[in-house]
């Protein structure tokens, strides 16, 4: 209904224009209830000319030849059929306008003739009918144009899109080729180490208790961390070999982090605030790769050290500390290395925030908070995530 608005307003002024210029003209006629009632109904009709062209235009044409009939008003009862004329052949009726323009045109110029005064009728005559054929030759043209650009704009409309999804076509497929590749070269490099180190420590405990002895507590934590690293490893590479992340993890699995982590010396408290809550599958996954990058770092450089691990759910917001009472001071601060900085790429492209500082006394913090509603959740829908890793050091 909006869309036809200004033609509503448009049918309005012409129709005002009309009656005026009937006031006005010295041999017009009076204007009675009926002649108002005909320039009424033409500006329903190309109120509604948009949706319907045909019957619009032969509204028009009836009116405002009944009008230039009754009244003689003068060029200016055309002015509404111009107006119809350009419209349904902007609409594609074609046919429709050039008749209505015949119709019209022979009607208006024939009650010339009839009425025109003595002594120079065929001047007058040539006068009308070269500016009113002028008038409906442009009206038809116009409308011809209008469409033939609208045509070419969707056309070219349509082209853009077919041309950005071929790049996106093109873009996924080169994706898809290059974690092909990097699969195959964790597969070929990294497998194989940490596989010999796995076997290694698996031997190294078999002999143990072939003698007797009772393993290390190091010696087992090598043992379980390789398996968890060959679990680790055999996920990300089905991960890069499927665009379907079919083996998610998330929150849910921050117990086998902590239990990991507490198997390789560090005591670890977790914490969990607010009820757990259903979180889109990118930011669940993102919190427990914070964990798991910041519980890495606590046992690789805090030392001796107890971590705190604090889960926050709020109606808009999740939030995932990882703090630690470990030697670092904000006298010696830790210099970013790729641990960090994917982390902070995966928590900002997320539309998130990331502080990992170290405390004023002593310990690192680690803290991610990621937006479950509002603005900031749409960056992630743009933003190609370049740390979807394991992130190897801080």
């Amino acid at each position: 209904m909006r869309r036809d608005l200004p033609y509503a307003l448009g049918g309005l002024v012409l129709g005002g224009l009309l009656l005026g210029n009937a006031a006005l003209t010295p041999d017009a006629a009076t204007v009675g209830a009926l002649d108002v009632a005909l320039v009424l109904a033409m500006a329903v009709a190309l109120a509604v000319c948009r949706r319907y062209p045909v019957v619009a235009l032969a509204v028009v044409t009836v009116a405002m030849l009944a009008v230039h009939v009754r009244v003689h008003p003068g060029v200016s009862a055309a002015f509404p059929v111009l107006s119809a004329v350009y419209v349904a052949a902007w609409r594609g009726r074609r046919a429709a306008a050039a008749v209505a323009s015949l119709v019209f045109l022979g009607s208006f110029l024939t009650r010339d003739i009839s009425m025109a005064p003595a002594g120079r009728p065929g001047d007058l005559v040539a006068e009308r009918t070269a500016l009113l054929l002028g008038w409906f030759v442009a009206a038809n043209v116009a409308g011809l144009v209008a469409r033939q650009r609208r045509a070419y704009l969707e056309q070219v409309e349509q082209r853009a899109i077919e041309a950005e999804r071929t790049r996106e076509e093109m873009a996924l497929r080169r994706a898809g080729e290059e974690r092909l590749r990097i699969a195959r070269d964790l597969h070929d490099s990294l497998t194989h180490s940490i596989s010999v180190i796995k076997v290694q420590a698996g031997i190294a405990v078999h002999l143990a208790r072939k003698h007797g002895e009772q393993p290390s507590a190091t010696l087992l934590a090598i043992q379980e961390a390789s398996s968890a690293a060959m679990r680790e490893l055999r996920t990300t590479l089905d991960v890069l070999r499927s665009p379907a992340d079919e083996d998610h993890v998330g929150l849910a699995r921050v117990d086998e982090l902590v239990e990991r982590t507490q198997a390789a010396g560090v005591l670890v408290h977790v914490t969990v605030s607010g009820p757990a809550r259903d979180l889109p599958a990118e930011i669940d996954q993102a919190g427990y790769r914070v964990v798991q990058e910041a519980l890495t770092n606590v046992a690789r450089h805090a030392g001796p050290a107890t971590a705190h691990v604090h889960v926050e759910y709020a109606p808009a917001q999740l939030t995932v500390s990882v703090t630690d009472d470990g030697h670092a001071s904000p006298a010696h601060p830790v210099t970013p290395g790729v641990g960090l900085r994917g982390m902070r790429e995966r928590v900002t492209g997320l539309g998130g925030t990331l502080r990992a500082a170290a405390n004023d006394d002593h310990g690192f913090t680690v803290r991610a908070a990621f937006p479950l509603d509002g603005p900031g959740r749409t960056a992630r829908s743009r933003a190609v995530q370049p740390a979807q890793r394991v992130a190897e050091s801080r």
